[in-house]
């Protein structure tokens, strides 16, 4: 096996894990998964903005 079968062989499997992440990524089995993780964030600003509100009042 020379330098350029095993850049090859290299190759086809980096591009192969490549398409299988795309492919779990825009899987539509995890999309409720992905939105409640985008949406973390916001959850976090609501509980701190209503502490907030409570020792105002």
């Amino acid at each position: 096996m020379d330098q350029g079968i095993v850049g090859s062989i290299f190759t086809v499997i980096v591009f192969v894990c490549f398409a299988g992440v795309v492919w779990w990524a825009f899987s539509s089995r995890n999309k409720k998964r992905f939105d409640e993780a985008a949406n973390l964030p916001f959850a976090d600003e609501d509980k701190k903005n209503h502490d907030k509100s409570k020792r105002e009042s």
